[in-house]
């Protein structure tokens, strides 16, 4: 007896709509909203250091993205348990049980292999090299040794995700200079405040998972004051670049505005102590860093 078409059509929606999920799923796992940033400030440091053409600026933008997705991938399999009992994460691939840890685990090390492989052989070596260092911290240094056992995590193991810049400079320069530490120092130094924002909102949560962020092992007033202490650093770190005639006065005029803004809205956080302004202050961090790099590239191109 052969199957009607309107259940056949059903099936065929539904197996459409299985894979559609299951695509989903594995995207997830590369934590594509973080990864907008990261590339964000790859375009515009490739744009500082010289004049690349198209084709390397995707190729670059390839390489970090399958290096920091497989460093998400990873951070997904290894996260699990603590996923499972927050609300926010609750949903996500693997306490789910959409996609198990073991092929979360081999998809996080192929793309992470896969990355070095595309940089090494269309870009060059160091920037795969450095763009390897970043999954390496990213696993290594902050999921693995440091998240669950420190409330300073999130300050060494920001390094990570400073690492776009460098691998960014690499791929135009083929080597490193003060430049491109400058501006990896300024992601790294905008990771605190800007994380520990967030982590005000989700303090209960980290709590309940043991996990030992800051808000949870010092208090939030603790939290707040060293978001203050984290943005006056940042404006110092901001600074330098000028100071070093990298940058001229577009920049310049950029930086103190923008830092200022940081500095008050910390300040206003530290004053104030509601959910409300902490989530400002974390939206507003993400308009500082994309604005802080598109006005470097103005100073240059302009």
């Amino acid at each position: 007896m052969s199957v009607s078409s309107p259940t056949r059509a059903v099936g065929e929606r539904g197996v459409a709509a299985g894979a559609r999920q299951v695509v989903a799923d594995y995207v997830e796992l590369t934590k594509p909203k973080v990864q907008t940033l990261l590339l964000l400030t790859t375009v515009t440091t490739m744009e500082v250091a010289g004049s690349p053409t198209a084709s390397k600026i995707a190729l670059t933008c390839l390489g970090g993205y399958l290096s920091a997705g497989g460093a998400g991938a990873v951070n997904h399999y290894y996260d699990r348990d603590i996923d499972a009992t927050m609300r926010r994460t609750a949903s996500r691939p693997i306490p789910a049980s959409r996609i198990s840890p073991r092929a979360a685990l081999i998809y996080g090390c192929s793309l992470a292999a896969l990355s070095f492989l595309l940089l090494s052989l269309t870009v060059n070596v160091l920037a795969a090299s450095l763009a390897f260092g970043g999954f390496a911290g990213y696993v290594g240094v902050y999921t693995v040794w440091l998240k669950r056992r420190t409330p300073h995590n999130i300050v060494i193991g920001g390094a990570a995700g400073a690492m776009p810049p460098l691998v960014a400079w690499a791929a135009v320069r083929g080597s490193l200079s003060w430049t491109a530490l400058y501006l990896f120092a300024i992601v790294f130094y905008w990771t605190p405040p800007h994380f520990w924002s967030l982590s005000l909102l989700m303090k209960d949560e980290y709590a309940k998972a043991g996990v030992p962020m800051m808000p949870v092992v010092r208090g939030e007033q603790e939290t707040r004051r060293q978001i203050v202490l984290y943005t006056l650093l940042l404006y110092a770190i901001s600074q330098l670049p000028f100071c070093a005639h990298v940058f001229g006065g577009f920049y310049l005029v950029a930086s103190i505005v923008l830092g200022c803004a940081f500095i008050g809205g910390s300040l206003w956080l530290y004053r104030r102590a509601d959910r409300r302004t902490a989530l400002r202050l974390y939206l507003f961090s993400l308009i500082y860093l994309a604005l802080l790099f598109g006005a470097m590239v103005a100073d240059v191109k302009l």
